[in-house]
């Protein structure tokens, strides 16, 4: 039994096919980059991962379990997190808070519990708060706590994204385009930090990403989607010496 499957997926809107009879398995501390050019798939292969959009056929697995007919919000409860494209960060919400919401699955208490502030709350909100900050100190977001999330620079709200997904303690991360709009410093400190979330946290990663620098430089094995079809998969070396990619997406080699 695999880690996590998608097995046969197809995901069709309308008349449209998005993603063709898809089928890949990630191992529980793989590194996977998700590449192809623009309307390929990519995002949607995500949203079929966590729920948003049930695919039309096929099934999602993790450790056996089927993903299909569950909500995201309780796929999230299983394991699976994921970062946006486009950051979503809630600008009522300080950073602490941010991931502090986040971390709301793991409570082990009730509302009963909460308004009688019973021993039983004091002591999970202090475990949830000392989460909360060893998280935020990992990504070196610790000083910022008070801050707004909206009010931090850009590559530091990209940063914010990866503690709240990493505050829903997840077996799977899924990363959706983490060094879009990061300067080449910036992109350099990220390929670091996603090695070092792998390894720290000791959980499987599956990557969207345009920059193929950063994917060619940090992941494991790459998968190649191309109008919703999957067309190579392999080392980054192979994939950098496909024909079908080099013509599909590379347009050289890199």
């Amino acid at each position: 039994m695999s880690f996590f499957a998608v097995d046969d997926c197809t995901m069709q809107f309308g008349g449209l096919t998005a993603v063709s009879r898809l089928s890949f398995v990630l191992g529980p501390n793989d590194l996977v980059g998700l590449i192809g050019p623009n309307g390929a798939g990519k995002t949607t292969v995500f949203n079929m991962i966590t729920g948003f959009y049930p695919p039309t056929a096929g099934d999602v697995r993790l450790e056996g379990r089927s993903l299909l007919g569950i909500k995201p919000h309780r796929i999230a409860a299983l394991g699976v997190a994921r970062t946006f494209q486009n950051i979503r960060l809630c600008p009522s919400l300080n950073v602490f808070e941010s991931a502090q919401v986040a971390r709301a699955k793991s409570v082990a208490y009730g509302f009963v519990h909460a308004v009688l502030g019973l021993n039983r709350c004091r002591r999970e909100e202090q475990k949830v708060h000392g989460a909360v900050r060893d998280i935020l100190k990992f990504l070196d977001l610790d000083a910022a706590g008070a801050e707004p999330s909206t009010s931090l620079p850009y590559g530091l709200q990209r940063r914010l994204e990866i503690a709240r997904a990493l505050a829903t303690d997840p077996r799977l991360l899924l990363l959706d385009e983490p060094a879009a709009g990061l300067n080449p410093a910036e992109k350099l400190e990220l390929m670091q930090l996603i090695k070092t979330i792998r390894e720290r946290f000791q959980i499987a990663i599956l990557m969207i990403e345009h920059d193929m620098k950063v994917v060619m430089g940090i992941c494991k094995r790459v998968l190649v989607l191309d109008y919703g079809v999957l067309i190579a998969e392999g080392t980054p070396e192979e994939i950098q010496r496909h024909p079908k990619v080099i013509e599909a997406y590379l347009g050289e080699q890199v």
